[in-house]
C-alpha cells in the first residue's frame, strides 16, 4: 500500500469532495447509493458502478488517513 502514500493529500481531498458529493443537488450520489445499499435496492449494474465511482476517492482518503494515524 506504499503507492497510496505517493498520492498528494490535496488531490485526495479535492477528489473526495467533488466525486463524493457530486451531484450536489438534490442528493449526492454517494449518499443515495449508500442508502440504496442499506435498503437492499442497489441491484442495477449502473448503480453499483456509481457506488464504486463516487466512493473510490473518499475510500482512498480514509485509507491514507488510517495509514498516517498508524504511523504515529
Amino acid at each position: 500500500m506504499r503507492w497510496l502514500d505517493h498520492i498528494p493529500w490535496s488531490l485526495l481531498v479535492i477528489a473526495s469532495l467533488t466525486l463524493g458529493l457530486a451531484p450536489f443537488a438534490p442528493m449526492p450520489h454517494l449518499l443515495e447509493k449508500v442508502l440504496m445499499l442499506g435498503r437492499g435496492t442497489l441491484t442495477r449494474p449502473i448503480d453499483i458502478f456509481d457506488l464504486f465511482l463516487h466512493g473510490a476517492a473518499p475510500t482512498l482518503l480514509a485509507l491514507r488517513l488510517l495509514r498516517k494515524l498508524r504511523e504515529k
